[in-house]
Formats: structure tokens, sequence, C-alpha cells
């Protein structure tokens, strides 16, 4: 369960650095929630509280649900789009994801002029030779996510059980003496009886 927090928590970390340098608000608002709730989680272990572990289980699935609607958004499933929807920054700002410009064996182009409908503090590109495009890497991630979502509801679900069997077990053992309950105690059938000695008389 432990290793399973800790692995949770670097990718998560790895994550949040990159949606930082790509302005997006909503996945870093989520990273951040989910941080928390991991640390709650691991406390929850390691001191044996059910509750914690119950309540990271319950934001596993939210976590999940998010990460899919991710993965929908970057391969545009239905009406989304990832390059007109500013659902990521609360449209706040165009900026995209980091790896847009930054992906392996990508090479950024300026645009001059710019077009009119450009933000002036914003400057238009041109990407190409990508050898994985952007939206397959966040995809990757956000998969990632969910197949640790999936171990860590899995373990937590367990350590949750078995918690509840030891405090019923223990319960048990010393519920006796909560109602002052003493098993019965040996007596003893021997009876002492008197023991006599003759002492012999000296005449002399």
């Amino acid at each position: 369960m432990s290793s399973t927090l800790f692995s949770s928590s670097v990718c998560v970390l790895e994550r949040q650095i990159f949606d930082f340098l790509g302005y997006q608000w909503a996945p870093i608002l989520a990273n951040f929630v989910h941080i928390i709730i991991v640390i709650l989680g691991l406390f929850g272990t390691i001191q044996y509280r059910p509750r914690y572990i119950t309540g990271y289980a319950v934001w596993l699935v939210l976590w999940v649900t998010w990460n899919v609607f991710v993965i929908c958004f970057y391969l545009e499933a239905g009406d989304l789009s990832k390059e007109t929807d500013l659902i990521l920054t609360f449209n706040i700002s165009m900026h995209r994801s980091w790896w847009m410009e930054n992906g392996p064996g990508c090479t950024v182009t300026s645009v001059t002029p710019a077009p009119d409908w450009a933000p002036e503090d914003h400057r238009y590109i041109t990407v190409s030779g990508c050898f994985l495009e952007y939206q397959y890497i966040e995809v990757a991630h956000s998969s990632l996510q969910i197949v640790l979502a999936l171990a860590g509801f899995i373990y937590a679900c367990y350590v949750v059980k078995c918690i509840t069997e030891e405090e019923d077990s223990f319960d048990f053992i010393g519920g006796f003496d909560s109602y002052g309950y003493q098993g019965p105690q040996k007596t003893s059938h021997l009876q002492l009886q008197p023991m006599y000695m003759q002492i012999p008389l000296d005449n002399n």
C-alpha cells in the first residue's frame, strides 16, 4: 500500500511540474487535491485509520473519472476539441500542453505576421517533426494515473478489510473484561489435618 502511494505521488508530482509549465490550471488544481488525498491515505495506512483510507478510495474513483475526461479531451472524443476548447485553462489563457512545443523531436517555428485574431501577448507558431504528438504524451500520463489509481483502490479496500477484521478480533478477545467476566477459579479439595508427634521421655 505504501509503495503504491509513493509511486502515485512521484508520478503526479512529475505531472504537476509540466502542467505548471503549460499553465494548465484545471489539471494543476486536480493534481494538488490528489497529492493532499494521497498524504492522508498514507497517514491512514501508517496510523491504522480506516476512515482516511476509505476517503482515499472514494477519491480514487473521482480521480479515475477526471483522467478519463482528460484522455477524451486530448483524443477529441465527442464534441471536445483540444484546439479550440480552453477547459483546462479555465478560459483564462490560450496556452496548450507544455509538450506541444517541447515534445521529443519537435521543431518550433514562429509565424510572422501573426493572424489578426491572435492575442498580442501570444506568439503564433507551427510545430513539426515531433516523434510523438503531445496529445499522446498527455494520454499516456492519464493512462498511467488510471492504472495506479486502480491498484491503489484494490489495496485500499484490502487494507480496510484487514484493519476491520483485526479490530473485530480484538474486541472479541477483550470483550469479556469489559463486562467484568472472571473465569472459574481452581479450588483445592485437600484438607489439612493436625499432626501429632510422640517425644520419648528420658527417665534419667
